[in-house]
This record gives C-alpha cells, sequence and structure tokens, in this order.
C-alpha cells in the first residue's frame, strides 16, 4: 500500500495533485489561444460556460469520493487532498458563473434578473455556488478553530450543495440528461456511501428476494 510520508506528501503528491487539477483550465486556455485542438467553435461563450461548469461539478464529486476511497483503501493521506480539490471545484464554478454574468450578460442586471426568472436552474446553481464560497472561506485551520464543532456541521452542507450543482446540470441540459443522470447515480452512491452500516443495511434490497 502506497503510504507517502508528510515530506512527500508536501514536496510530490500535492503538487503532483494541484497540477492534475489545473490541468483542464491550462487545457481551456490553449484551446482558446488555438494552440491546441480546435479552438472554442462558434459559440465560445457558451463553450466556456459549459466546461467550466463541468469541471466544477467533476471536482465537487471528487472531493466527495475522497472520504469513501480513504475507508476503502486505508490510504489516510488521500484526506490531505480534499481541501485543494474542494478550492479548485470552486475555482471552476466561479470561473463559470462569472462567464455568464460578464461575456454572457455583461453585468445588465435586469437582463439577469430577468433571466432567472425565466430559467430558474440559474438561482439553483447560484445557491450552490453561495454555499461553496462559504466553505471555501472557511476552509482554513484558523476557521475550524474559530467555529469549533460548528465547523464540521456548517462543512456537511457539501452534500446538499452537490446536489445543487447535479440539478442545475440536470435542469440545464432539459433534452438529452444521460450525462446529468450519470453524475447524479454517481452522488448518490458517494452520498449512500456515507450512512451509517445500518442504514445502508436498510437501503439495500432484500438478499432473499434477489
Amino acid at each position: 500500500m502506497i503510504r507517502p510520508d508528510i515530506r512527500q506528501q508536501r514536496l510530490i503528491v500535492k503538487p503532483l495533485w494541484f497540477a492534475a487539477c489545473l490541468a483542464p483550465f491550462i487545457w481551456f486556455c490553449l484551446r482558446a489561444l488555438e494552440i491546441a485542438g480546435e479552438g472554442l467553435g462558434a459559440d465560445p461563450i457558451e463553450a466556456t460556460q459549459d466546461y467550466m461548469g463541468i469541471w466544477a461539478l467533476r471536482l465537487l464529486l471528487v472531493t466527495l469520493a475522497i472520504t469513501p476511497l480513504r475507508r476503502l483503501t486505508g490510504m489516510l493521506w488521500l484526506i490531505r487532498l480534499r481541501r485543494m480539490t474542494g478550492l479548485f471545484a470552486l475555482f471552476y464554478a466561479s470561473a463559470h458563473f462569472l462567464n455568464y454574468l460578464l461575456p454572457d450578460q455583461g453585468l445588465l442586471w435586469s437582463a439577469i434578473v430577468e433571466d432567472v426568472l425565466e430559467r430558474p436552474f440559474i438561482t439553483v446553481g447560484a445557491l450552490g455556488l453561495a454555499g461553496l464560497i462559504a466553505l471555501g472561506v472557511t476552509s482554513t485551520r484558523g476557521w475550524q478553530i474559530r467555529l469549533g464543532k460548528r465547523w464540521q456541521k456548517l462543512h456537511r452542507l457539501v452534500y446538499p450543495i452537490a446536489i445543487l450543482a447535479v440539478w442545475h446540470f440536470w435542469w440545464q441540459v432539459k433534452a438529452v440528461v444521460t450525462e446529468p443522470a450519470i453524475y447524479a447515480l454517481i452522488l448518490a452512491i458517494l452520498l449512500v456511501s456515507r450512512l451509517p452500516k445500518k442504514n445502508r443495511a436498510r437501503h439495500a434490497p432484500d438478499a432473499e428476494q434477489q
């Protein structure tokens, strides 16, 4: 079993994981500059919106997957990657939202309010982002000490935030929901894995009926 020591985690594992989380953004920038790939297509604003949003959702699910993966594999050092992964999810979600506010809507608040009223999935996404910002701001050791036991309760908001993120994606797609359904299934598995063993047994199918 791989068990890097504290120094290896700091000098090797964390920088590699940082690079892995940043890689999608670098690849996007290369595409935008037409250095790699075929650019951003005929609608670069929509391409940016979709790309940043999907990577925010992916990294949010990866953040949720770290704890059950740690329990399953016994690799306790994985937990040290959770905060970084969550902050990268916030980074991509913020880019997703800023792209909507600036290039898409041009900060025209009347159009934004009208858009929110006509397309409530934007409200759902904004609520999820607000929650992510709260978790990002309070993710430091200092805030953990200040909040004490309340810190853990606050950071359990990551579960409804993830539900809001999948819901936002599902509503946005509307027609072909195969991809959001896959993310919803992954999220459901991750949430069920956090149930106490007794509750998991209660939710599991009766073996005698199979």
